[in-house]
């Protein structure tokens, strides 16, 4: 959904290339991950010995001349595209992040949110750790230079072990590329081989455009270490089963992606025909909300067997323009961004169909654009359950306050949208959809279950980190 969306927090990519030209396939990776984050973006590199970094707020396209190579030299590397969810969009805050250690700098790249930030950040810097950052990202980064351990696998041992939360790290240090991820597995790292190199990424997409063939998932609290073209697994920390985030299948991840086995697109076009078994309608034309309610209006369609039309054309070129704090402008954003075909939607019922509904306020503009446009019905169809509490594990909802499920019935959704009718898919019908088992999924942000202590009042959010910095 538009300026009404989920957000999450960020892309990784870790790049080890013998040729040298670990940088270039780090910046061809991030190019596909850039749905992950638009704030900022970043590339470190390094021969084993020193460290560059480049990096900048804006879109990859912004940060990198898109006409030539990155001018980072080195045969490791680590990305990273951030959309904020702990620390304010500014230039310290975009990664990777660098911290001497005694394996010399190490470059860091995190996508998540932990949970116990401000308590670690408190004790690190009681212990003599200066920040630069207001990030929860740093605070990894430091505990992994001050732990106790002569090697650096057995130092990110035991920063793991004193981490909660959703953390998916990348990092370069010591003449290694390593990458780890938290003992339940909540957001994703792949790993792919190609002819002199390994690739650590978010999605499976980024292999997909360095040439990459996928070799395996990182595991929940799994570290991988790639040394001198050698890869080794590690388990640093027992896992805790298994808690992927549902909303890398609904929303985060690109339609060709996979994880855990399940093709994106096909997990969300199953998603669709469940939506339609659970909530027909008498329409006559079936219209996603470009670009994130396509697969699922198509699984829509073909269940109904309602002919799938494209009723509103996105315009890709408004990127954050006008996702701005005055209200006025956030309205205009809706309308530039989208714009109904009149001649599909004049004087028909519409099933509109999108992937989520956080706050409301979208999803009113759609509708009233559409009935502006001569629609005569809309059926408002979501391939989510409601979303009815926070996330802390780096989507930007840590308040039931900002939710409107956690507020109004489906029915005063209804209302509030202006809709003819309004279904969400039920969370049986998620779990049917993706064939995945329920105790795998984090659905936390559905049903209130989180796998991980979660956060006191004032320690979540994005600001989190500001006030202790403020107060230092």
């Amino acid at each position: 959904m538009m300026g009404d969306t989920l957000k999450e927090e960020c892309g990784v990519v870790g790049v080890y290339c013998q040729s040298g030209k670990a940088a270039s396939l780090a910046l061809l990776a991030l190019h596909a991950l850039q749905h992950r984050g638009q704030e900022s973006a970043g590339i470190a590199t390094s021969d084993g010995v020193r460290v560059w970094t480049h990096k900048g707020l804006g879109l990859v396209s912004q940060v990198f001349d898109p006409g030539r190579p990155p001018d980072l030299p080195g045969h490791l590397a680590v990305g990273h595209v951030r959309y904020s969810t702990t620390g304010s969009t500014r230039i310290e805050n975009a990664q990777p992040l660098t911290t001497s250690s005694r394996w010399g700098y190490l470059a860091l790249a995190h996508n998540g949110n932990l949970t116990n930030a401000a308590e670690l950040r408190g004790r690190l810097e009681k212990e003599g750790s200066s920040f630069v950052s207001t990030t929860d990202s740093e605070v990894i980064s430091h505990l992994i230079a001050r732990a106790g351990d002569p090697t650096l696998e057995g130092a990110i041992s035991l920063a793991m072990g004193e981490l909660e939360g959703a953390y998916t790290v990348v990092l370069v240090g010591g003449g290694k590329l390593c990458g780890f991820c938290d003992p339940y597995g909540i957001r994703p790292l792949v790993v792919g081989e190609f002819a002199d190199g390994y690739i650590l990424a978010s999605e499976s997409c980024a292999l997909d455009h360095v040439g990459a063939r996928f070799v395996a998932e990182v595991e929940p609290g799994g570290l991988v270490v790639i040394e001198r073209g050698q890869l080794t697994v590690h388990q640093a920390q027992p896992p805790q089963g298994t808690a992927g985030c549902v909303f890398e299948y609904i929303y985060f991840a690109r339609p060709d992606t996979v994880w855990r086995g399940r093709n994106v697109h096909q997990a969300r076009r199953h998603m669709g025909r469940i939506l339609a078994r659970e909530h027909p309608a008498e329409a006559d034309v079936v219209v996603p909300v470009p670009d994130s309610g396509l697969s699922a209006a198509m699984g829509y369609a073909e269940a109904t067997g309602i002919p799938l039309e494209i009723g509103l054309v996105k315009n890709r070129y408004i990127g954050r323009t006008f996702i701005q704090p005055e209200q006025a402008m956030r309205d205009f954003g809706v309308q530039a961004k989208l714009n109904p075909v009149r001649e599909v939607v004049q004087g028909r019922r519409i099933v509109l169909v999108d992937d989520s509904i956080v706050r409301g306020t979208t999803s009113s503009k759609i509708v009233g654009l559409l009935r502006a446009s001569g629609a005569r019905e809309v059926h408002v169809r979501i391939s989510s359950p409601p979303i009815r509490f926070p996330c802390f594990y780096g989507i930007d909802t840590s308040s039931r306050g900002e939710l409107v499920a956690a507020r109004l019935s489906v029915e005063e959704i209804q209302r509030l949208i202006g809709a003819d009718s309004l279904g969400f898919l039920s969370q049986e019908g998620l779990v049917e959809a993706l064939g995945l088992a329920r105790e795998e999924l984090c659905m936390a942000c559905l049903d209130g279950r989180y796998p991980t202590r979660i956060p006191r009042e004032g320690e979540a959010g994005r600001q989190a980190l500001e006030f202790t910095r403020r107060i230092r």
